[in-house]
């Protein structure tokens, strides 16, 4: 269909046949079909998207003054694609505009509350920069787009509106980069040659998956202990079974003696611990679905703080590891 459009003839690009080629051969180890061969068959009117992610390459038609992007339909191959051959090739084959962009991310602070504090800045903006939004769990991330033609003058202007901007949420700044919060932990303690443990009940791990999806998290991050059971709490973490049969699992106690105990246990400079109760079940009126007791212990000093979450369990979840790691930032930052 493509040859037909375009008015080409199909041939075997090379480049490809030999990518595919030593992909079946040392990574899948597996014959190769003729079928495979094939998807290094591409039209001699295309110029040839790479594509690293999988055997079939993207292609790009010229006509008419316009570009016409094809590319396999599998979504991280067409990701790849996108981001790694079209976009860098775009400038050059288009008169775009030049976009610049500025984020920072805070916390602490909802995003109507957030948008009230920013008001004269946001209304002084230039029509040629746009202020977003883009809230997520306990977080908002703020962020400024300009458009022009003019490089030096939009990076100028641009970086003179951030700089407002952040001296205006510098009471709920995390971090002026587009950053999401557990990469932030991992910048913070890397600067600080600092290493970090967790003790988890409520959020079963979730803290510690956050942490070790940023690569390179095996250098400041030595484990976590997931005690879910109040046996494990006990055996594990020395949790004495006097304060879990009277204060019970969810309380500042508990969560303190977790924290200093799996500091301990890991060696760590840091830790977090918590526990809570996520729903939809399992509620009292003392302790009501949504309940969470944070700890974050250190050197000589152990804080201990309590959240009242109102949300299904899933979003319950994701705000205790949110704010467990900015407490844990704002340990680290004193």
């Amino acid at each position: 269909m493509l040859c037909k459009y375009f008015g080409g003839t199909l041939i075997t690009d090379e480049a490809t046949l030999a990518f595919v080629k030593n992909l079946f051969e040392n990574v899948f180890k597996r014959p190769l079909l003729n079928v495979n061969l094939k998807q290094a068959e591409v039209p001699d009117v295309c110029t040839v998207l790479k594509n690293e992610k999988g055997t079939a390459p993207g292609m790009m038609f010229e006509k008419d003054g316009k570009l016409f992007i094809s590319m396999p339909g599998v979504p991280h191959e067409m990701k790849w694609i996108m981001t790694n051959e079209v976009l860098p090739m775009l400038p050059s084959k288009l008169k775009t505009a030049i976009i610049e962009h500025r984020t920072l991310l805070t916390a602490g602070i909802g995003e109507s509350f957030l948008s009230e504090l920013i008001k004269k800045e946001e209304e002084a903006l230039p029509s040629f920069i746009k202020l977003a939004y883009l809230p997520n769990f306990g977080m908002v991330r703020l962020r400024l787009t300009a458009t022009g033609i003019d490089k030096e003058v939009l990076a100028n202007s641009i970086n003179n509106h951030f700089q407002l901007l952040k001296k205006k949420v510098k009471d709920y700044l995390v971090i002026d980069e587009d950053l999401p919060m557990e990469a932030v932990i991992g910048k913070l303690l890397k600067e600080k040659e600092a290493t970090l443990a967790t003790a988890e009940s409520c959020t079963g791990g979730y803290i510690a998956h956050l942490i070790t999806s940023v690569p390179g998290a095996s250098g400041y991050f030595k484990g976590s202990i997931v005690s879910y059971d109040n046996r494990i709490k006990n055996s594990l973490l020395s949790v004495p079974e006097s304060i879990l049969e009277t204060v019970g699992a969810v309380s500042e106690e508990t969560v303190k003696i977790m924290a200093e105990n799996v500091r301990r246990i890991m060696g760590t400079d840091y830790s977090i611990a918590v526990s809570g109760i996520m729903g939809p079940d399992g509620g009292t009126s003392a302790k009501p679905v949504g309940i969470v007791w944070i700890a974050i212990a250190k050197s000589g000093k152990t804080i201990a703080k309590r959240f009242d979450f109102k949300f299904d369990r899933d979003r319950n979840i994701k705000l205790t590891a949110v704010n467990a790691l900015n407490m844990l930032r704002t340990s680290i930052c004193g």
